[in-house]
């Protein structure tokens, strides 16, 4: 019988410039969304030839900025297979009535993207006391919060400070956090990455970008993944493809996904593969 699945991190892109105009977070394009985008419907079949069963789609801000009409209009009427993953701009003063305005489109959950492939250096530290009316009202609408920062020095404190302040909020850290790893295990170079696993609400994201640095230096994705399962938890860790923005086919990205996974048990595989996403995002639930 066949692993149910669940992505919390595929992207998609229209070929509609004029309905949902290009505004890059940054001004600048990424890469990926000009050369190997996929449109909702792409990715609905995508997702059947890889044996996905719903997704939550994240907002491309690299594509449109804070603008997330795509997503909320692919996704009407859709909710039995989707939700989506919104991004507002977090500097303005009405940003908690944006975050009510697109739940209200059918848009679960809620990422702050500061940094990235088209992007370095963080725009903004995700505990910026700008930012807290949106923290405050994460809290209040009972919904995650996805953020892209690293896990490394100042990123870690900044993890620390959120997840002692909105103990309610389920904070989930794009691409595992990217922590340094390449010393190989026990990974003492990544032993701050792995304190954060005393705060429950911190949730990890499972991505081919997250899964990268575990094929370099003396790191190995087995002991990579069997040490992220021993200190959080399988159940703080959810699986997201980051397709299209990962390269290589969605059925590609989710076969390489079974073989990390193969060290685990199988309680622990279904909380990567779909538990986890159920409980960060309820509308995939079912």
């Amino acid at each position: 019988m066949a692993e149910r699945i669940l992505d919390i991190h595929p992207h998609i892109v229209s070929t509609d410039t004029e309905r949902y105009p290009l505004a890059p977070i940054g001004g600048t394009r990424s890469d990926w969304s000009k050369e190997r985008s996929v449109t909702f419907e792409q990715l609905a079949i995508a997702m059947d030839d890889a044996g996905v069963a719903k997704a939550a789609i994240v907002h491309s801000s690299t594509t449109y900025g804070f603008n997330d009409d795509y997503v909320a209009d692919s996704i009407a009427g859709q909710s039995a297979r989707f939700t989506g993953v919104f991004s507002v701009d977090i500097t303005r003063p009405d940003a908690p009535e944006k975050m009510a305005y697109w739940y209200s489109r059918g848009m679960t959950g809620m990422r702050i993207y500061v940094r990235g492939t088209t992007m370095k250096d963080a725009w903004i530290a995700i505990d910026d006391p700008v930012i807290a009316p949106c923290w405050k009202k994460a809290a209040d609408m009972g919904i995650s919060m996805c953020v892209n920062a690293h896990a490394r020095a100042e990123g870690i404190t900044q993890l620390t400070n959120l997840a002692k302040t909105y103990t309610t909020v389920p904070i989930i850290v794009d691409h595992l956090g990217q922590p340094d790893i390449e010393d190989g295990a026990p990974y003492a170079h990544a032993r701050d990455f792995f304190g954060l696993a005393k705060y429950p609400n911190i949730y990890l994201k499972m991505t081919p970008a997250g899964m990268a640095s575990a094929s370099k230096g003396k790191a190995t994705p087995e002991s990579f993944i069997t040490k992220l399962a021993a200190e959080f938890g399988a159940s703080r860790i959810a699986w997201g493809s980051n397709y299209p923005s990962s390269k290589g086919s969605l059925k590609e990205i989710v076969a390489t996904l079974h073989e990390q996974l193969q060290p685990l048990s199988q309680s622990d595989r279904e909380w990567i593969l779909f538990r986890t996403a159920e409980r960060l995002y309820p509308a995939l639930a079912g």
